[in-house]
């Protein structure tokens, strides 16, 4: 094989690990630019060049992060994150622990300083093995490479494609369900950089097939392939319940008789309203569970949750993904006389009672339904149920030849038209437009809330960071989204729908980079102001207004127009409900945001 040393053992490193990587699987490498990882950056964008992946720059390691982990909740395979020593690792936790709690893969690759430099004062340097324990999958820090491998065979680059192999199975949770982030901290000596090798790319087997000699050690395998797949895919609203079953787990078997109920959670999927279906119980499905369709669904499930005859009396509760949402739902799950059977997830175990069992499946026993407890939850569904179609135009008004009639249909046709837009309006006008081949981002805002509690079922992906339910990261996630739907031909675009202060909070992932992939991207900001999910709290009883104001509310005026035009972002405002209803119809073909202004 004909080849070139490189003569910088830090680049033939990441050319051993970053090959192995993609050759398992990884298509999105997101970099951060930094001196110390600079062998990583420059073979990732040789492995772009060469068609083996996409990289995607960003300068803030918070944003990155977040990219990536936008990245692996669409497809279901991490993406690595590349980032140079010191702070620029610590503003990865953030995304790290998102992605343990929500279960999405993540690859973090973190360049640091050679061992002898830790602890003694050098520059840029703290102590990064060990920064993200308590959250991965696994970690290690490796060894300082300390080899040029000229025909990419040498007992260095075997090593690395070993650890890369532990590294990518344990992201996806093979063998365990338990998908996650994962951290190899990457020490590197001077010289940072040199030439490619040209052995970089090659497929292990080929690489293999050069070496000099029997006793080499042979290229690892592939990892096993655990569970994997996307939470979302193909705009089917596929989650964690829906992925391929296990041959060797038995099915937990439902008997009948218990009054039962089933709760879907964020990124419980399809699997819960199947469940639902089969076993003919209520389902109780947020709006960021993939679940929230079908003629099981419970419609102001809030309300029914807390009613003594119908939440008062539920036995047994069968919980997939995460519920977060509803104070009620917890309330429902924290109870020490209900049976509460969770299907496994690869976030935390659900255990709010402290006698939840965990199971890794379900089944519904073959038997008679309850036909009188299913009847009553749906016929309180159907009075609970919330209709926010804009009002119609009233037809024979406007035919009419009397002329008091005629004008008085118009002056209601065009008050109706000029009408501000509350939240309920918004959320539902966002539900609307959105179809099975877009996708749906709701960040931890005010809005997501409002959302879950007056829209009704269809079945489209939606996507929100519930492991933890911070506010950040949200812009980040959701162009993380919309770069790997357009990149596996999705014809559909990505909306995020958000509140001023989370908008702000990560206005920073506002900033692409001169040269960068244009994402087809739309977000809604609810601007009111300032935290005003806080006014339905009780703290907004007992604390001043004034106090209140400063320390919660914290009230802002940005001028989102400018801010969007500073980072090169088209921008619409919608006052009314018809401006933006036209707004989410108008094709989109890059960055867009919407304001629509909302009272406190």
């Amino acid at each position: 094989m004909a080849s070139r040393p490189s003569a910088a053992p830090a680049t033939d490193a990441a050319a051993a690990l970053l090959g192995r990587l993609v050759e398992l699987g990884v298509r999105h490498i997101v970099v951060s630019p930094g001196s110390r990882s600079q062998a990583l950056a420059l073979v990732a964008a040789e492995l772009e060049a060469r068609g083996a992946a996409s990289v995607h720059v960003r300068i803030d390691e918070r944003v990155a992060g977040f990219t990536a982990l936008g990245i692996g909740r669409e497809n279901g395979m991490p993406a690595v994150v590349l980032c140079t020593s010191g702070t620029a690792v610590a503003n990865l936790l953030p995304a790290a622990l998102e992605a343990h709690h929500a279960g999405v893969p993540l690859l973090l690759l973190t360049a640091d300083r050679p061992p002898e430099l830790r602890g003694v004062g050098a520059n840029q340097t703290t102590r990064q093995p060990g920064m993200f324990a308590p959250s991965v999958r696994f970690e290690t820090d490796l060894p300082v490479p300390d080899e040029v491998d000229e025909e990419g065979t040498g007992e260095q680059s075997a090593m690395l494609r070993r650890v890369a192999d532990e590294a990518m199975a344990a992201a996806l949770g093979a063998g365990t369900r338990q998908a996650g982030p994962v951290h190899l901290n990457l020490p590197y000596r001077e010289p940072l950089a040199g030439e490619l090798p040209g052995w970089l790319g090659m497929p292990t087997v080929e690489l293999a097939a050069t070496a000099p000699g029997p006793d080499d050690a042979p290229a690892a395998p592939a990892p096993e392939q655990g569970p994997s797949g996307a939470l979302y895919q193909g705009g089917g609203g596929i989650g964690e319940s829906d992925r391929p079953s296990d041959p060797d787990v038995d099915p937990h078997v439902l008997e009948r008789g218990p009054r039962t109920i089933v709760v879907a959670g964020a990124d419980a999927g399809a699997g819960a309203e199947a469940l639902a279906h089969a076993g003919g119980w209520p389902l109780v499905a947020e709006i960021v569970s993939g679940a929230r369709f079908g003629r099981n669904l419970v419609h102001g499930y809030r309300t029914l949750l807390a009613d003594p005859e119908l939440g008062g009396r539920v036995e047994r509760v069968i919980v997939f993904g995460h519920p977060t949402l509803s104070r009620e739902g917890t309330a429902l799950l924290s109870r020490p006389d209900v049976e509460v059977i969770a299907v496994r997830g690869p976030g935390e175990p659900l255990n709010l009672n402290d006698a939840t069992t965990a199971v890794d499946a379900v089944i519904a026993a073959i038997g008679d339904q309850d036909r009188e407890w299913f009847g009553a939850w749906m016929r309180a569904s159907r009075a609970a149920a919330v209709d926010l179609t804009p009002a119609a135009p009233d037809a024979d008004a406007l035919a009419s030849t009397v002329p008091s009639e005629r004008l008085g249909a118009l002056a209601a046709e065009l008050d109706v038209l000029r009408a501000p837009i509350d939240r309920a309006a918004l959320v539902d006008a966002v539900w609307r437009a959105t179809w099975p081949h877009d996708r749906l981002l709701f960040a931890s805002s005010r809005l997501v809330r409002v959302a879950d509690q007056l829209l009704a079922g269809k079945k489209v992906p939606v996507h929100a960071n519930r492991g933890l339910a911070g506010i950040d990261g949200t812009i980040a996630t959701g162009l993380g989204i919309a770069l790997t739907s357009q990149a596996a031909g999705g014809p559909g675009l990505t909306r995020v729908v958000i509140g001023d202060l989370a908008l702000l909070h990560d206005v920073g992932a506002l900033l692409l980079p001169a040269g960068e992939q244009e994402p087809r991207i739309q977000v809604i900001v609810g601007n009111d102001g300032g935290g005003t999910i806080f006014d339905g709290l009780e703290v907004a009883q007992t604390a001043s207004a004034a106090a209140m104001d400063r320390v919660l509310y914290t009230p802002q005026d940005v001028r989102v127009d400018l801010l969007a035009a500073a980072y090169g972002w088209e921008y619409v405002r919608a006052t009314t409900r018809t401006e933006l209803d036209q707004a989410l119809v108008a094709p989109v073909t890059g960055r867009q945001l919407i304001e629509v202004a909302l009272a406190r």
